[in-house]
C-alpha cells in the first residue's frame, strides 16, 4: 500500500520540531477531528533557512510533512508556492488515493505560512510608509 519511502519518512521523520525564533507559523487542518499541522519557518533573503514542524494525522500525514521540509530547504519563496500535493506525492514515489489530502496538508500549510509572511512585510512597509509621510 505505501512505498518504501513512505515507510522510511513516516518512521523517521526529519525536522519534527519546533524553531526557537521562528519568522513566521502556520497551522492547517483541524485538530478537533483530524489531522493537524503546525509549521515553524527561519527565513533569511526570501529562501527557506530552517523548517520544523509538529503534526498530529496518519503515517501518510508525517510522512508528507517529512518529505516537504526537506525539499523546501533553502528554497526561494516563490518557489516553495509553487509544490502542489502532487509535487508532495510524488517525492515520496505516490501515495493511495485516499491519503492524497495528506499531501495537501503539507502544501497548504506552507502556502499560508508564506502568505502570512508577506502579509506582515506588507503591513510594515504601510506602516512604515505612514510613518514617513
Amino acid at each position: 500500500m505505501y512505498t518504501e519511502k513512505v515507510m522510511d519518512h513516516f518512521a523517521n521523520p526529519r525536522n519534527v520540531g519546533v524553531l526557537e525564533k521562528p519568522t513566521v507559523i502556520a497551522k492547517v487542518g483541524d485538530p478537533d477531528c483530524g489531522d493537524f499541522l503546525v509549521i515553524f519557518l527561519r527565513i533569511e533573503n526570501d529562501r527557506i533557512a530552517d523548517i520544523k514542524y509538529k503534526i498530529h494525522g496518519c503515517g501518510a500525514a508525517i510522512a508528507t510533512s517529512s518529505i516537504a521540509s526537506e525539499m523546501v530547504m533553502g528554497m526561494a519563496l516563490d518557489d516553495v508556492l509553487r509544490i502542489t500535493d502532487q509535487d508532495i506525492a510524488d517525492a515520496l514515489d505516490g501515495l493511495p488515493e485516499e491519503k492524497m489530502h495528506c499531501s495537501n496538508l503539507a502544501a497548504g500549510a506552507l502556502h499560508s505560512a508564506i502568505s502570512r509572511y508577506r502579509e506582515f512585510l506588507a503591513q510594515a512597509a504601510q506602516k512604515q510608509a505612514a510613518e514617513n509621510a
